[in-house]
C-alpha cells in the first residue's frame, strides 16, 4: 500500500464534485448540466449510441442512465430511433443540439481553462497519462 493512497483517491473525488460544479454554473444558464454534456459530448465526437453503450462508456448504471436520457429527449437535445437490433434505440444529437453544442463547448471549454490556470502541458499530459493506467486496470481493454 502507498502512504498517501487514501489521499489520492480522496482527492480525485473531491475534484470531480468541485469541477462537476463549476462546470453546473457555467451550463445551467445554457439549459444543461454537465451529467447532460457528458452524454452530448460523446454523441457529438463518437455518433449514435445505444443505451447500453453510453452507460458503459461513461460508468453510470442504467436506471441513471434512463433518467437522465429522458431530461435530454425531453428537453428536445436527443432523438432515439430504431437500430438494427429492434429492442436497442440509437439516441442521436437532434438539429437544436447541434446548433447549439458550440454554446455548451464554449462555456466548458471557458470552465476548463479556468481551472487549468497555472497547469503547464507537461503537467497535462503527465496526468492523462497516470488517469489512463488507472482506468485500463479498473476497465480493462480500455
Amino acid at each position: 500500500m502507498y502512504l498517501n493512497q487514501s489521499e489520492l483517491f480522496h482527492s480525485i473525488n473531491q475534484f470531480t464534485r468541485h469541477f462537476s460544479k463549476v462546470l453546473n454554473e457555467s451550463l445551467v444558464p445554457l439549459g444543461l448540466y454537465a451529467a447532460q454534456w457528458s452524454i452530448i459530448y460523446r454523441l457529438k465526437t463518437g455518433g449514435p449510441s445505444t443505451q447500453k453503450e453510453l452507460s458503459s462508456y461513461l460508468g453510470v448504471e442504467a436506471p441513471t442512465m434512463t433518467r437522465t436520457l429522458a431530461r435530454l429527449e425531453k428537453s428536445g437535445w436527443i432523438t432515439r430511433t430504431a437500430g438494427q437490433d429492434k429492442r436497442e434505440k440509437k439516441i442521436s444529437l437532434t438539429d437544436k443540439a447541434i446548433k447549439e453544442y458550440d454554446n455548451w463547448l464554449h462555456a466548458v471549454r471557458s470552465s476548463e481553462s479556468h481551472v487549468l490556470k497555472n497547469i503547464t502541458q507537461e503537467d497535462i499530459d503527465t496526468m492523462i497519462q497516470f488517469m489512463s493506467k488507472m482506468r485500463e486496470n479498473m476497465v480493462p481493454g480500455t
